[in-house]
């Protein structure tokens, strides 16, 4: 997800959001009341609680009947990346971001269908240790079968106390039976940044995530290789799910030259009344003069594609793999008045040329898949990777 919190870039979350009341302020606590407070709800909503309070079973939790309806008011908007968080969620998520948190250390997402799957184990993780791979679709953690489950109220009970067990329950792709895994939890460290330099001075820099951190270790990473002598970059962003789209723009204007967009311009986002919301320039006034090539897959979303999209706009980057996610929207997480939290599409954003890439993505320069019709780049032997290859191939073209 491309998401921005706390910061001047939002229309939303910021110290003073209290204060300030608009014309469409005083109208939205107004629908609000009509939701909820119109004759019709509340004689339908009174029903419903006496048949609960006459027959129900078993014990009602009002806290969790109050969580559903929160729950419900953004689940309403048709919109799956508009969420609600619990007090205990909204600490956790914003824990993510900054790269450090306890838990096994997978990250995982959720299909159209509900199924949620390992999109890879993080470097160094209790569950990279324990066994645990892309692609693995959860059945059950610990006493919680999944399904039909929320996404955050599973990685929620995924995360824990730390020195605690969590006992994971998957279905593998290729084995007959359910694998178990027994995996004890820890503080991870997320590094979204792995590199190391080819053969013929190619740098090679991963970046998994767009984190707060995210910057810093991409830096430390380009700035290392051209001290080694690297003549050009293959930057791999397959399987990226995006992050902070701050971050990304941070990192396009660490290679590009700013008179290359208007303005300086990287990102553009536009609002739900079609005017300019903010812009994203680059200021640094740092280009690294090498050629580029990125490498996507349709896992790459978001803060990935803003950034591959940008660089090749403003850099001339060429882009190997397969056709990305096409996800061209922005949201804005929101901090709540009793510490709980929501985020929500506030924004649809735009590459310097313009092009709007939602619901499409970005179409390579040069079309390659993997072997075996494999989806995922995650723990790919080297041998096997076709999209490298022909990264290569592009990239010494380029140096020439």
């Amino acid at each position: 997800m491309a998401i921005c919190i706390f910061s001047a870039g939002c229309s939303f979350g910021g110290k003073d959001s209290k204060s300030q009341k608009t014309e469409s302020d005083t109208k939205s606590e107004s629908d609000m009341r009509n939701l909820f407070s119109d004759p019709e709800t509340r004689m339908k909503v009174g029903e419903i609680q006496q048949y609960i309070d006459k027959y129900f079973y078993f014990d009602v939790d009002e806290e969790k009947q109050k969580e559903a309806i929160f729950r419900a008011v953004l689940s309403g908007l048709d919109d799956p990346y508009s969420e609600y968080y619990t007090a205990e969620e909204f600490t956790r998520m914003t824990e993510d971001m900054s790269g450090t948190y306890v838990g096994i250390g997978a990250v995982v997402t959720q299909d159209v269908d509900g199924i949620i799957s390992v999109v890879r184990p993080i470097k160094n993780s209790p569950a990279e240790e324990a066994g645990l791979q892309a692609g693995d679709i959860l059945v059950q953690v610990d006493d919680m079968e999944i399904q039909d489950q929320d996404l955050q109220e599973v990685v929620t009970k995924i995360r824990g106390q730390n020195n605690t067990e969590a006992y994971l329950k998957v279905i593998r792709e290729g084995e007959k039976d359910y694998l178990e895994f027994h995996i004890k939890r820890r503080e991870v460290e997320n590094y979204s940044v792995d590199y190391e330099m080819l053969e013929g001075n190619i740098g090679y820099v991963q970046v998994t995530e767009f984190l707060d951190k995210t910057f810093d270790e991409f830096k430390e990473a380009v700035d290392d290789l051209t001290s080694q002598g690297a003549k050009g970059f293959i930057l791999d962003l397959r399987d990226n799910p995006g992050g902070l789209v701050n971050i990304a723009s941070d990192m396009v204007a660490y290679f590009a030259d700013e008179t290359k967009s208007k303005d300086g311009v990287i990102i553009s986002t536009e609002g739900k009344d079609g005017t300019l919301m903010d812009q994203y320039k680059d200021t640094d006034g740092h280009k690294v003069d090498l050629p580029v090539v990125i490498l996507a897959n349709k896992n790459s979303a978001s803060a990935s594609e803003i950034f591959s999209g940008s660089m090749r706009d403003l850099t001339g980057a060429k882009l190997v793999g397969v056709t990305t996610y096409g996800k061209g929207i922005m949201q804005s997480v929101i901090r709540l008045s009793d510490g709980s939290g929501m985020k929500i599409t506030v924004a649809k954003y735009f590459i310097p040329s313009g092009y709007d890439l939602h619901k499409v993505g970005l179409v390579p320069d040069y079309e390659v898949e993997l072997p075996d019709k494999r989806q995922n780049a995650v723990n790919l032997d080297r041998k096997d990777d076709t999209q490298l290859d022909k990264a290569i191939e592009v990239l010494k073209e380029e140096m020439r």
